[in-house]
């Protein structure tokens, strides 16, 4: 075959094998999207079920159905000695702490705020809320200055009232439930259905619900980027190691990012519309800090050059290819 037939030839090759990628990565949005529901409801029924909760009226820590105690009520009637009561608090108190720290850090260091973008409620109500003031307003953000292009939509007002009651309803739900896990659920539930919740209980899901209600408004994602410890810890052990999973973007063809674009992202740049974390997908890692490696943006580029019949300019780096991306970013920094 003549080049100029092998040129012709090759954009066809390279969507064959570019489609199926952009296929799974579709698929993989959705198994994300159904972890988070799970864990969604999760969430909502743990203290129900007693799988974890500790519960102020008697004392009491739950812990997958069961009464977790340290041991310490053997020892004070007399039933165990000193010896016995300090190994009790060792293995059934800090030994699963540790362990659970250790786990969850663990994670965090090789593949980073994994949790946030897969597991966590606070950010699968970021997306449905982001989601609901773009229908409303065209941004992601209040504090956005443009607007941000996604699925050919035009900003509708009639979305408002859906979105302010929806952070109105997600707040309150919090609330609730967060008090749940502190409370016997049946009492809680049981006092606001008829009318009968105690001062504080009053007090508590009344102050919370505003809390919540105001943070859904106007703070998601800097709560996410900035006041959550749990994702904050996760970002640390993450930037210390130079071979966890990273977005690496091909800066040799970043003249290709002009003509980026899907029908969720038609603006250019598709990455950028696709982040739910306001982030920008093609910076390098110490400016994406807070990335939960939702993927969003690889698949809305994938999707993107697939149509176009290019390789994508994103894609995930681990171990030493991950490696390679932080040194050539220094190189370029340098």
């Amino acid at each position: 075959m003549t080049e100029r037939g092998t040129a012709l030839a090759s954009p066809s090759a390279t969507a064959i094998a570019a489609a199926p990628e952009a296929r799974r990565l579709v698929r993989l949005q959705r198994w994300r999207r159904t972890l988070q529901a799970g864990f969604f409801l999760l969430f909502l029924l743990a203290p129900a079920l007693n799988l974890l909760r500790f519960d102020l009226t008697e004392t009491q820590l739950w812990v997958l159905g069961f009464r977790w105690s340290l041991g310490i009520d053997a020892f004070v009637r007399g039933e165990a000695t000193a010896t016995q009561a300090a190994l009790n608090i060792l293995l059934r108190g800090i030994l699963p702490v540790v362990l659970l720290a250790v786990g969850f850090l663990t994670v965090a260091y090789h593949y980073g705020r994994l949790y946030c973008g897969w597991l966590c409620p606070h950010f699968s109500l970021v997306e449905t809320l982001n989601d609901l003031l773009h229908r409303a307003s065209g941004k992601l953000s209040f504090w956005d200055r443009s607007p941000t292009p996604r699925g050919g939509r035009q900003a509708d007002r009639r979305w408002w009232p859906l979105f302010v009651l929806s952070c109105a309803v997600f707040g309150f739900l919090w609330a609730t439930t967060l008090l749940t896990y502190l409370l016997p659920p049946a009492t809680v539930w049981g006092n606001l259905v008829h009318g009968t919740l105690t001062p504080n209980q009053a007090r508590f899901i009344g102050i919370a619900s505003l809390v919540f209600t105001l943070e859904f408004l106007f703070a998601r994602h800097l709560f996410c980027r900035f006041g959550c410890a749990v994702g904050l810890f996760q970002s640390l052990a993450w930037m210390a190691n130079p071979k966890a999973l990273v977005i690496a973007f091909d800066r040799g063809r970043a003249r290709d990012c002009k003509s980026c674009s899907t029908t969720k992202a038609p603006g250019g740049a598709a990455c950028d519309s696709a982040c739910p974390m306001r982030l920008t997908p093609r910076n390098i890692k110490r400016q994406m800090f807070a990335c939960v490696q939702c993927g969003q943006c690889i698949t809305e580029c994938e999707t993107s050059h697939a149509a176009q019949h290019r390789t994508p300019n994103l894609e995930w780096k681990v171990g030493l290819d991950a490696v390679r991306e932080t040194l050539r970013q220094r190189q370029q920094d340098s």
